[in-house]
């Protein structure tokens, strides 16, 4: 299979000398994961799906892209979204930009190291908060914890969970 002109411009093989520094925070993830995820419901029901992420270095290596994918392929998707992550030096900190367009799900943070953790803060497209957070980091495994919120006074409550795997490609 030959590779199209578009992925071939969008793809990179790693960050640019000069900003792979910057670039480890997310550098890590570049590779194929299988997950198993956990939905927290409003009314207390649990869902729960497998499912596979993958993540490589786009844009001259300047940005990290990832696809989300539940439940597994081949199998019909429930959710099927990316997220372009980009560093800044002037915030010390990166934009992230999520896309579900099969949810209509949208969410725009920025992301920072704390501690051991990875914690991503911002608003999606239902007026909520959203903190999304990589925890128990290994070189073959995380944990990601989604919460929500609707003000700054209320709790986070935890909407979903990812407990990923690296695959052996």
């Amino acid at each position: 299979m030959t590779i199209s002109p578009f992925f071939a411009a969008l793809g990179s093989e790693g960050p640019p000398a000069g900003r792979a520094k910057d670039m480890d925070l997310y550098g890590w993830l570049i590779g194929s994961w299988e997950m198993d995820s956990v939905h927290y419901l409003d009314d207390g029901t649990i869902q729960k799906w497998d499912g596979e992420c993958h993540f490589g270095w786009v844009l001259e290596g300047h940005a990290i892209q990832d696809i989300w994918i539940r439940p597994k392929r081949p199998a019909p998707s429930t959710m099927y979204g990316t997220t372009l992550r980009v560093f800044d030096p002037g915030i010390g900190g990166w934009h992230i930009l999520w896309s579900d367009p099969l949810n209509q799900d949208y969410s725009r943070q920025i992301g920072r190291a704390e501690g051991k953790d990875i914690v991503q803060i911002g608003d999606d497209s239902r007026g909520l908060q959203a903190r999304w957070r990589f925890t128990e980091i290994t070189a073959d495994s995380f944990h990601w914890i989604g919460e929500e919120r609707v003000a700054e006074s209320d709790p986070w409550q935890v909407a979903y969970e990812h407990f990923a795997r690296r695959m052996n490609t």
